[in-house]
């Protein structure tokens, strides 16, 4: 059984973070901007330096996502 593809925060653009649970357009925008800043991801846990998004987002979306270097 394959499993799902995850996303890569590192390189998804905002319509894309935007199918993830709890994320929504303007999330998705930040997660970009933050990423254009401050440059790539080294971890999902990273994500929580966005602003908007909380332990509980990240419990959400941690199955879906990946990072690449």
């Amino acid at each position: 059984e394959q499993s799902p593809q995850k996303i890569d925060i590192n390189r998804a653009q905002p319509w894309l973070l935007e199918a993830l649970p709890g994320i929504g357009e303007a999330l998705a925008q930040r997660i970009v901007d933050y990423r254009s800043e401050n440059g790539p991801f080294k971890t999902i846990e990273d994500l929580l330096k966005v602003s908007g998004i909380g332990q509980g987002t990240l419990d959400k979306i941690k199955d879906y996502i990946t990072v690449s270097d």
